[in-house]
């Protein structure tokens, strides 16, 4: 079972239903097993929304919310108990026990959802659903309303309309709890640790993988059953591929790694990157673009607080790094005009942010309409300035000793209502303090 308590979830479903429109009802797959090779499938995890509403981590599952319905609001339906099933995959809840443990009105086995869900739905003014992301629930879901709509002239009533459940449901997820809270601290604490770990082992003639591997075990070691998304270990030009995950060259003296790494800890993901020196110390070409970055990371973290909005720390990261590229005349010509244009995207390809939760880039909307919206108490985002100067032929005015370098700083930040919070502040990141930890000294 999840490590939310069972009366967080129910006031989770409750907020949600009570934001639905009158008449409605919402449905809510779970995901199911994928196949990796015959008869191998890929380790299980449940669909996020699923998940946020009921904790439940078993496949093949659905949630039905039915506002105001006598018999009851909230239907699980979920797989049957099979003893022979259980014995190669584990014990499971089964319906029987399904409606105390997960606090639900009524739960049904799986298989009878073609029985029950079809006249659930009829004279209901409103599906929803988040349409697309299970297109075979779908297409099922179709035919249940085109049959209802087959039996109109008997007196039978569809749904009016499909309504976009993320609206609604993402809203909720945006702001986090506090025992949401605690478990991203743990996810963050423990991802610090790997990334020490890593700086702490790293030696030229390593292959990257060796660092992934060094990674997984503290997470692993500490609870986190896995990462939050493949671990990028790149060290040299491989840093300038802003998602490499092969991890199989090797190091080399000289050279920078860039490890952009965080576990999945109880469902709840941390994402943090360093950029350090595979022997130890930056070189004077490193360090300074290096010290740009880190500037950046830390001017876009003070515009973090309660009344900023969301591109506001993307701005003044941009503008630090514009303005260290140009003192490097690595950008030429006028500021102002290099940010409005965003023409400086050539080195400073990606934006600072995005929302951090159950998901690693986490739901809930950025913007309304022409506005970003404004950040909250509760909310919780990475920072992560980069610069990337690839050797490729329109980097050639680069002066060289800049060229085959990427550099990323991320850290995950918790809006309060006082300013901010950093939850990955254990891991370091001034350069003097990442080479003092990789001589052995302090972390």
């Amino acid at each position: 079972m999840a490590a939310i308590p069972v009366s967080e979830l129910k006031k989770r479903r409750d907020r949600l239903m009570s934001m639905m429109a009158p008449g409605a009802i919402a449905l809510i797959p779970g995901a199911s097993e994928k196949r990796r090779n015959r008869d191998i499938a890929y380790p299980f995890r449940q669909d996020s929304d699923f998940f946020y509403l009921t904790g439940f981590c078993e496949p093949d599952s659905l949630l039905v919310l039915v506002p105001g319905r006598a018999q009851g609001q909230e239907i699980l339906f979920c797989r049957d108990r099979d003893a022979r099933g259980e014995l190669y995959d584990g014990e499971r809840l089964g319906p029987d026990r399904a409606s105390q443990a997960l606090s639900v009105d009524d739960a049904f086995p799986y298989n009878d959802v073609e029985e029950i869900v079809p006249g659930l739905l009829e004279g209901r003014d409103r599906i929803y659903i988040n349409l697309g992301d299970y297109p075979n629930f779908d297409q099922q879901l179709l035919g249940w309303v085109a049959n209802i709509r087959a039996r109109e002239s008997g007196g039978a009533q569809p749904p009016g309309e499909f309504v976009e459940l993320k609206h609604l449901l993402h809203e909720l997820r945006l702001k986090k709890s506090a025992k949401e809270l605690g478990l991203m601290r743990r996810a963050a604490a423990i991802t610090c640790e790997a990334h020490i770990q890593a700086m702490q082992t790293c030696e030229p003639g390593m292959i990257e993988g060796r660092l992934e591997a060094e990674l997984t075990y503290v997470f692993m070691k500490h609870g986190a059953r896995s990462p939050a998304y493949p671990s990028i270990v790149g060290s040299g030009e491989n840093a300038c591929v802003l998602h490499y995950v092969e991890n199989v060259a090797q190091i080399q003296d000289g050279d920078l790694v860039l490890i952009d790494a965080g576990c999945e800890f109880e469902y709840y993901a941390s994402d943090i990157t360093r950029t350090f020196p595979a022997n130890g110390h930056y070189s004077e070409s490193q360090r300074v673009l290096y010290d740009i970055v880190l500037a950046a990371n830390l001017a876009a973290i003070d515009a973090c607080y309660p009344g900023s909005n969301f591109n506001d720390p993307h701005e003044a990261a941009v503008v630090v790094m514009v303005d260290g590229l140009l003192e490097l005349g690595i950008l030429s010509g006028d500021r102002d005009h290099i940010v409005t244009s965003e023409s400086y995207r050539q080195f400073i390809p990606h934006k600072t942010s995005h929302w951090l939760g159950i998901d690693v880039h986490d739901v809930g909307d950025y913007r309304f309409e022409d506005s970003w919206r404004e950040l909250e108490p509760g909310m919780v985002m990475t920072i992560e300035p980069g610069i990337y100067i690839p050797r490729i032929e329109a980097n050639n005015h680069v002066p060289k000793k800049f060229q085959g370098i990427g550099i990323r700083v991320e850290d995950d930040v918790l809006i309060t209502k006082d300013g901010c919070e950093v939850l990955t502040s254990d891991v370091p990141k001034d350069a003097d303090e990442i080479e003092a930890v990789m001589a052995g000294v302090g972390g």
